[in-house]
């Protein structure tokens, strides 16, 4: 077989994996809009720096909260596929559960050990200052976002990215105009600066809650039931279940400490370095829609194939993926070099800031590179419930190559160019895209999950 016919699909592929990716990216792309407008609006009153480091605890949150729901999309994906409706509720339940449990945890900390919290990141008494008003009305957001996160997860194993993206256009609308009204003070609104900011991201993600729920109950959603039918969890469905999620919880858990680390060491470089990293870092998550729109629909499809006993399907469309990917690498490659000046010139930095932000852009193009099929691989192990090695590609690398790497840079060479620290950084993806490639490539992932829980 030929390079042509392993990695490249037909038309019929390339469109199916449209109908899901697009959507699923565009809601990305969107709720990176939405963060970078905060960005922008805040950057505009001199507080990046302080929103940017209170938003760590998010972050930290967000991490954890992703690992819950992505090991439960594996199995939802497959018992949608098998058209276990019975499963699929319990699977919304029991995602509910962790991800409540996680956002309470997490309003905790932010109430009771705000001050440490950010002290740790920056030793900046005003940011401090200003990043703990902003905490004091954003920790409320950490427990709304876990209901929407699992609401909308849902929609998406089942086929339906169109709905969490018409209301997430709705909510990042309502975000915006929020924050310009909140942050400004606009007609009868007070001008509240950075806990405008915090409210306005709040107020909306209310209004996301509200508007899924309400269309679950309206369109009567396979994957809502009765309060019985989604929280009675015996044993024989939570075991299976939990032993691919705990993997994944623990590592998520250590990345996003990991993460927070890399902005510990980027902090000992001072303010100026760090409103440029924040500046370069939401312009690159604002192209991650690519990515994680594209990864994540590439656990759905596969797991899609796999709950349906459809083994050697996956495994070939496996090999598309990885094609389509290397095109798709190219492009975003592209974007951020091309788009990198004219985007951060939008964020009205000082004068000796602003080159400094596009040159951290550049760097974090030669991430999105590798980044994107470091996802795509990940997405590949989770839809077969391959969940144990990823905790070594993700976590374990980020621990034994980025950030001693990171730290060495700092600490003892004492380099004070952020792009170059960042740029020595990234050897850490390049490590992971090897290991991960290696491991799609033996298969071992491709099993159908639903005859776990079918059989326990």
């Amino acid at each position: 077989m030929s390079l042509k016919e392993k990695y490249i699909a037909d038309q019929e592929f390339y469109r199916g994996t449209a109908k899901i990716a697009v959507p699923l990216a565009l809601q990305t792309a969107l709720q990176s809009c939405m963060s970078m407008v905060d960005t922008l609006m805040v950057s505009w009153i001199g507080m990046v720096s302080a929103v940017g480091t209170a938003a760590q605890v998010d972050t930290l949150s967000g991490m954890i909260m992703y690992g819950c729901i992505g090991g439960i999309s594996m199995f939802a994906a497959q018992f949608y596929g098998a058209g276990d409706y019975k499963n699929l509720k319990k699977c919304l339940g029991f995602s509910l559960c962790l991800v409540l449990a996680n956002g309470l945890f997490w309003f905790m900390a932010a109430t009771f050990f705000g001050r440490q919290i950010l002290s740790f990141y920056i030793n900046d008494p005003a940011i401090i200052e200003n990043g703990l008003q902003y905490l004091g009305i954003s920790r409320f957001a950490l427990i709304v976002s876990a209901v929407s996160f699992a609401f909308s997860n849902m929609y998406r194993s089942t086929h339906q990215p169109t709905v969490s993206l018409r209301i997430a256009v709705i909510s990042g609308l309502c975000n915006v105009l929020f924050n310009w009204l909140l942050i400004f003070g606009i007609g009868p609104f007070p001008q509240m600066g950075v806990r405008g900011a915090a409210l306005g991201t709040v107020s909306a993600q209310l209004i996301s809650v509200s508007l899924l729920l309400s269309h679950a109950i309206y369109t009567r959603q396979p994957f809502l039931g009765a309060f019985s039918e989604m929280f009675t969890l015996k044993k024989d469905f939570v075991k299976p279940i939990f032993a691919r999620i705990v993997p994944l919880i623990v590592n998520e858990s250590t990345f996003g400490v990991g993460q927070t680390l890399f902005i510990k060491a980027f902090g000992q470089l001072g303010t100026r370095q760090m409103d440029a990293y924040f500046a370069g870092n939401q312009i690159f998550n604002l192209m991650t829609f690519v990515i994680y729109g594209y990864g994540n629909a590439v656990q759905i499809l596969l797991g899609s194939s796999l709950g349906k006993g459809q083994i050697e399907k996956a495994r070939k469309e496996c090999d598309y993926h990885i094609g389509l990917a290397a095109m798709i690498s190219v492009m975003l490659v592209l974007a951020l070099t091309v788009f990198a000046k004219p985007m951060v010139s939008l964020f009205r930095l000082a004068p000796d800031i602003e080159p400094l932000a596009v040159s951290v852009v550049y760097v974090f193009a030669v991430k999105a590179s590798m980044r994107l099929y470091n996802f795509m691989i990940f997405c590949i192990l989770r839809s077969g419930g391959d969940a144990g090695i990823i905790q070594f590609l993700d976590s374990g690398l980020e621990w034994l190559v980025g950030l001693p790497v990171t730290f060495f840079c700092v600490g003892v060479l004492h380099m004070q160019s952020l792009p170059l620290v960042l740029l020595a950084a990234q050897s850490e993806q390049l490590v992971r895209l090897v290991f991960g490639m290696r491991r799609v490539k033996t298969y071992r992932w491709a099993k159908d999950l639903t005859k776990l829980v079918q059989a326990a």
